[in-house]
């Protein structure tokens, strides 16, 4: 298949490096990188970025914080690292813009579709931030929706790992890796490949999932290349 256009999906603790917390500038930079290639070589990016790095509103509930109060602290940690990304892509030599789910001017422009694939069909990255824009809902289903919302050919979900296995292969050496995988599959067996809300929305709408390892610079070129990089769920 190929893939014109993509939505990146990427967590907030991929942004960290190895402290877990905060962003790390080198990081960014080699994911920048990585998405700047790609733009060069034509296909269109959209990008969600989470917020864990930063704070994560379900850990919040756990020490007390309301759960509303705490998912759009979330939201706001998007942004953070949205705008943060951002910089790096640029800094890379293709735009990008931010665009946020609620009205957050001079922080990102308010995301309207047409505009924010207006400015990928001319070239630019568009950073969603802000979630869905609702408290109770992830950053997983909130790209969900973009990716459906955009058109996207396929939503790529860039982890610490290289696809989905049929258990931990951090814990279990013998941990089989799936190259291409069911919905179906994925839901009967139980594998965490996006929580329940984004994996319905995905699978309602036909759009693609594709697990893989983020660290591995190059990776992301390869996949779109259409190399057997990662695992497919369709």
């Amino acid at each position: 298949m190929e893939y014109k256009r993509i939505l990146l999906k990427l967590s907030g603790e991929a942004l960290a490096g190895a402290e877990g917390k905060g962003l790390d500038e080198d990081v960014m930079a080699c994911f920048a990188e990585q998405i700047a290639e790609v733009v060069k070589g034509g296909t269109q990016v959209a990008i969600v970025v989470g917020g864990g790095n930063i704070f994560r509103g379900l850990s919040g509930v756990n020490a007390g914080f309301e759960r509303v109060r705490g998912d759009q602290m979330g939201m706001l940690a998007t942004v953070i690292n949205s705008i943060g990304l951002s910089l790096s892509i640029k800094a890379a030599g293709v735009p990008a813009e931010v665009y946020t789910s609620i009205p957050m001017e001079p922080m990102g422009r308010y995301y309207v579709r047409d505009l924010a694939v207006s400015f990928m069909e001319k070239g630019g990255v568009a950073l969603i931030a802000g979630g869905t824009g609702n408290p109770f809902f992830t950053t997983d289903s909130a790209a969900a929706l973009r990716a459906c919302e955009i058109g996207a050919d396929a939503l790529l979900k860039g982890t610490k790992v290289d696809g989905v296995y049929d258990c931990d292969p951090m814990k279990n050496p013998d941990a089989k890796k799936y190259q291409t995988l069911s919905f179906d599959k994925a839901l009967a067996d139980g594998l965490k490949v996006m929580d329940s809300t984004a994996f319905a929305l995905c699978k309602d709408n036909k759009m693609p999932i594709i697990v893989f390892n983020m660290n591995n610079k190059g990776d992301l070129a390869r996949l779109l290349a259409g190399e057997p990089v990662g695992t497919v769920v369709s």
